[in-house]
């Protein structure tokens, strides 16, 4: 029988406290609920976030109906939120604005954290957090089922690191996740018995994620956006959009629009994005190609994008907000690894041959972007598994 660490209740040998960092201080208080099927995963990292965070809570269980204290908290509506998806949920960075003294996080699988929500008037009724994470889970032990899942620390860390204001500090809480992580491949590359897997009988079914990137195929719009972006550490200029591409890979239609900075130009702009000065600064109006942009998507369309970042450039702009999804994070779970760069995830992925249709780098990565989308939907739709997936390394 192996010894446990009684602190986070794992192996001693694969014990990861002496990655935590010293208990941080925070004005918001972190109450997690772990749905009790949860709490029996020995991968899971409420606890460990719970164990970083000086002022958290964790309590476990379904139905917290009577729970005295998760009671008194959801009385303090003015003052709690929940982070959870909803049609009224508000954004991380809406919440920056009025920040919550309480935050409930939901830890579990995504039915289990429905359940508990659904199971809770006194959760149901709280304000929402809707949280879309910035960069992919690096979750590599465990499968994540859609683009906006992330791990529960993960989730934590960024949520904080924006209501704060401090985002680095709120880093340090990753050095034991990454730690199990790599820990936990490491016992895997290295194991001489058999892997204790579960056994499936029926036909072979491509991985969630692009399963759910070929049903959305119709819908698609990718989306790439070049930035003027000043350094950081001068005079505090806002970022802005300067160069969008998109296509509709389902149509072939096209979208291009290089847009006049309304800001000073940054000196390392034109370098950057690959478009000569007077290219830049003889672009048309923002208004004026939001509005052509807006009129080139429909109604049900979802964007596709390689990472958050251009998603920022178009709210910023203008754009009505919609679905969006991260195209590096279903090709990080088709290359079991990491993807790297859009350039890169189209080579390791061998996709299609697309012709490059606009100029700049915003030309080539467009590009890259549509024939990974491409090979990724049409490993979604195939009905055998491929003879042999690239692989990255860890």
């Amino acid at each position: 029988m192996r010894n446990l660490c009684l602190r986070c209740r794992r192996p001693e040998s694969a014990c990861y406290c002496a990655q935590l960092p010293p208990r941080l201080e925070t004005r918001t208080r972190v109450v997690f609920l772990q749905h009790p099927r949860e709490s029996r995963v020995a991968i899971g990292t409420a606890r460990m976030a719970h164990l970083s965070l000086s002022n958290s809570e964790l309590h476990e269980g379904v139905d917290f109906t009577g729970h005295r204290r998760i009671e008194a908290l959801a009385a303090q509506r003015d003052s709690v939120a929940i982070l959870f998806p909803g049609d009224d949920a508000i954004t991380v960075e809406e919440a920056r604005l009025n920040p919550p003294k309480t935050l409930i996080v939901v830890d579990g699988t995504w039915p289990q954290a429905k359940k508990v929500v659904s199971r809770n008037p006194v959760l149901a009724g709280l304000p929402r957090i809707g949280f879309v994470p910035r960069r992919p889970s690096n979750y590599r032990i465990r499968s994540e089922p859609a683009d906006h899942c992330v791990s529960t620390i993960e989730a934590v860390v960024e949520m904080l690191g924006i209501l704060e204001g401090d985002p680095a500090r709120f880093d340090t809480m990753l050095r034991a996740f990454e730690y199990m992580v790599d820990t936990q491949l490491a016992r895997q590359a290295t194991r001489t018995s058999p892997n204790r897997r579960r056994i499936y009988f029926g036909p072979w079914r491509p991985p969630l994620e692009l399963r759910s990137l070929a049903e959305r195929f119709e819908k698609l719009v990718v989306f790439y956006g070049e930035a003027n972006a000043h350094p950081a550490g001068g005079e505090e200029i806002p970022t802005e959009l300067v160069h969008a591409v998109a296509c509709r890979p389902s149509t072939g239609e096209r979208f291009e629009a290089v847009i006049a900075p309304e800001q000073p130009l940054a000196y390392s702009t034109p370098l950057h994005v690959e478009l000569p000065e007077d290219v830049l600064r003889a672009g048309e109006p923002r208004a004026e190609a939001m509005k052509r942009f807006e009129a080139f998507l429909r109604p049900d369309d979802e964007l596709a994008v390689w990472t958050t970042f251009a998603l920022d450039l178009l709210w910023a702009g203008g754009i009505t907000r919609r679905p969006a999804s991260s195209v590096r994070l279903a090709t990080a779970r088709a290359l079991k690894g990491k993807a790297g760069g859009v350039e890169q995830a189209m080579t390791l992925l061998q996709g299609p041959d697309v012709p490059q249709w606009a100029p700049g780098r915003a030309g080539r990565r467009i590009r890259a972007l549509e024939s990974v989308v491409r090979e990724l939907v049409a490993r979604g739709n195939a009905t055998e598994p491929p003879q042999k997936l690239p692989r990255t390394g860890s």
